[in-house]
């Protein structure tokens, strides 16, 4: 299949529309927290991502009938294993072993991960405002939900960071591959869900066994989370990716765990304190800021004869088409 390579830009007012589509996905991410605490049953958490992936994954390559061909067979599973197989178990085992706080602060390097990732791949230089505004995202984090005995564990530690890596690296190539011609955002979903759910499939029946009974709260948990928690909200983000810099999408994540601590706070009647509100104007002045671009360099005459094709984000856009304990008292950066 043919890669479809768009028009090399979006306007503004297409790029506010598609950016604030985007921050949906981890606004609902944000959710996970409640959802999984009050509808599912404990101590799951491997199970709780495959019943997320797997049949949502099923159902949309249903809806889609298109199925991967020659090199995307591959590609979509690497994609599927970063994006889900890989980052569900990683930031489950990091949510298990370490304080939710310290869990989500983790996941809160995720845009400076983006950062070197882009610069890699898609030519994309950091700017002093990005790395301004990872810094600053990382810091509102932390005081949204990072708490003063929280305690550190090494394995922890290191699931916490591989999963941040891996799922800005599946960003990044998401962004670098595009999409086959014909193929919208909604197929690339699928094929990613479908493919990371089966990479789970044995990874929790020989970690958890076999699946618990479902009584009808645990059934509605796991319809909201593979509907609209993973279906949607994946391919809102995927379709995101597809029309932004791939940075500006990774700093949308930071919404996540405010979300989480406001959700946590009008439904599960969690406090929020003067510095976790402080943190929350941080994190947010710290996402808008990563949405900044550089300005396009005045060019010379010569320069002004020659045709441009590619973005400023350094590759062709590609066409349009955690779950943390249950006893932590904030919530993790959970998607």
């Amino acid at each position: 299949m043919a890669v479809i390579a768009a028009p090399g830009t979006v306007s503004p007012q297409r790029s506010a529309h598609y950016l604030a589509l985007t921050a949906l996905t981890p606004l609902v991410w944000g959710s996970t927290y409640a959802v999984t605490t009050e509808f599912l049953p404990p101590e799951r958490p491997l199970f709780t991502a495959l019943m997320r992936a797997l049949p949502a994954g099923l159902v949309l390559l249903a809806v889609t009938r298109v199925l991967p061909r020659g090199a995307w067979i591959w590609r979509a599973t690497v994609l599927g294993a970063l994006n889900i197989g890989a980052f569900f178990p990683l930031l489950f085992l990091a949510a298990y072993r370490l304080p939710g706080g310290v869990a989500a602060v983790l996941g809160a390097v995720g845009p400076l991960f983006a950062l070197a990732f882009a610069a890699a791949l898609l030519a994309e230089r950091p700017t002093s405002r990005k790395l301004l505004a990872g810094f600053a995202g990382l810091l509102g984090v932390g005081l949204v939900v990072l708490r003063a005995d929280a305690g550190l564990d090494t394995v922890g530690v290191l699931a916490g960071l591989a999963g941040a890596a891996s799922m800005t690296a599946g960003t990044v190539l998401t962004k670098r591959w595009g999409r086959p011609e014909g193929v919208g955002a909604l197929t690339l979903t699928g094929w990613q869900l479908t493919a990371g759910g089966l990479l789970l499939v044995p990874v929790a029946l020989l970690v958890e066994g076999p699946p618990p009974a479902l009584n009808g709260e645990n059934l509605l948990g796991y319809i909201y989370l593979g509907v609209i928690g993973t279906a949607i909200a994946y391919w809102l983000w995927f379709r995101g990716i597809s029309r932004l810099p791939a940075t500006s999408v990774a700093f949308l994540g930071l919404l996540s765990p405010v979300s989480a601590a406001i959700i946590g706070w009008a439904v599960l009647r969690q406090d929020l304190t003067p510095v976790q509100l402080l943190g929350m104007v941080i994190a947010l002045g710290g996402t808008l800021l990563g949405q900044t671009q550089a300005r396009p360099r005045h060019r010379s005459h010569g320069e002004a004869g020659r045709a441009h094709t590619v973005p400023a984000h350094g590759i062709p856009d590609r066409g349009t088409p955690d779950l943390g304990p249950r006893t932590c008292p904030m919530p993790t950066a959970t998607r």
